[in-house]
């Protein structure tokens, strides 16, 4: 695999906002969108304050111009510093309080978002169903582009379960709790991860394998029972039967995105192989292929549709929500490819098969979690 270097961190403009690379020359005053995705990669301290929240710098990576980017003197409100994000959808992070796991979503990461006074909007503690959890968090999904849209839903899927939902303007200030049973038994839903179709105003959970996939629509408190869609997978790709035998092997998990220009939906499947690594004393994982399925609508059901054209979509896959972007909005991103991070980092070409592999420099801050954020529009 090819790597490249980021370039290093940028000396800071005096200017609010400025955001500027390794020569020194003036990179973007941000003004009231990006059409720019980004990757949260941490945050350096530069001052406490006496009213116990504190002043940092967020640094991000661009991946259109394979800068380090950073936004300057930042206020962390003290309810933020005592916190930690377990989530992130559309550039939104749920935080949990450390000491009484109270929760709350900010746009606090969210490069065009306030300096000085980030939103947070609260939201209700967890409350985990028998015989599951609500410790670890899978991912996050959100009906609209912002949790302060009235008629929002926000869901939490959890390692495991349960599945749970939340109207933030709503005087009903409790969580919808779902336990999600698949209809057979050996139907893996642990790790499954939920995204929203904006399309059919509903909540999807792809099953382990992408054969079936379980939706919700919003009206909460009526509906907790999923419907069911059978996918039928076709047109796999030609591979030798060593390599199928590698594949069967790795970890593999299912992300399903949908296009808001072209509405188009895809199924990736996202293949990683584990090894021990002495350095960190742990398992890490190193994607080895992604498969990316085209959804059909046919009169006998829907298709999922191998495929190796995606046109000018690229799609950004971490621990938050996928999402897509088109190329030529962003000049600098490679069409028809994926932008992942989470089993390696870097770029993987559809078409050809070939990853681009991004490696951060020492001693850049890498302390948050590894998610894109979409752009900010």
């Amino acid at each position: 695999m090819m790597s490249r270097l980021f370039f290093g961190l940028s000396k800071l403009s005096p200017v609010n906002d400025a955001l500027r690379h390794k020569s020194g020359r003036s990179f973007r005053l941000f003004s009231s969108s990006s059409s720019t995705p980004y990757m949260m990669l941490g945050t350096t301290l530069k001052k406490d304050l006496p009213d116990g929240s504190e002043i940092r710098d967020v640094h991000f990576f661009d991946p259109a111009k394979e800068e380090l980017l950073t936004v300057p003197d930042k206020t962390f409100p003290e309810e933020l510093v005592k916190s930690r994000q377990i989530g992130s959808s559309h550039g939104w992070g749920l935080f949990s309080h450390d000491h009484d796991r109270s929760l709350c979503m900010s746009d606090l990461y969210q490069p065009l978002a306030s300096k000085s006074s980030p939103k947070m909007i609260p939201l209700p503690s967890f409350l985990a169903l028998p015989t599951n959890q609500t410790d670890i968090v899978w991912n996050v999904a959100m009906s609209s582009s912002s949790p302060s849209d009235e008629g929002c839903v926000v869901g939490t899927k959890f390692l495991g379960r349960q599945l749970s939902l939340f109207r933030p303007h709503c005087d009903w200030r409790r969580w919808t709790n779902i336990e999600v049973n698949p209809v057979e038994s050996f139907v893996n839903l642990e790790t499954s991860n939920l995204m929203f179709s904006k399309r059919d105003q509903r909540f999807y959970l792809p099953a382990h394998g992408g054969n079936e996939l379980y939706s919700w629509d919003l009206h909460l408190e009526k509906n907790k029972s999923p419907q069911m869609h059978q996918l039928l997978i076709r047109d796999l790709p030609q591979l030798a039967e060593s390599d199928w035998g590698l594949l069967d092997v790795c970890c593999r998990t299912q992300h399903l995105v949908e296009s808001a220009s072209s509405g188009d939906r895809f199924l990736i499947k996202w293949y990683a192989q584990g090894y021990f690594s002495s350095a960190h004393g742990k398992i890490e994982y190193s994607t080895m292929r992604f498969m990316v399925f085209r959804e059909v609508e046919t009169t006998q059901g829907r298709y999922m549709c191998y495929t190796e054209d995606i046109g000018e979509i690229c799609i950004f896959l971490s621990e938050s929500e996928t999402f897509c972007v088109d190329a030529s909005s962003c000049p600098g991103l490679q069409p028809n490819s994926i932008y992942y991070i989470g089993k390696g980092f870097g770029t993987y070409n559809i078409a050809d098969n070939t990853s681009h592999r991004f490696e951060a420099p020492k001693g850049v801050p890498t302390s948050l979690k590894p998610y894109w954020l979409p752009p900010s529009l």
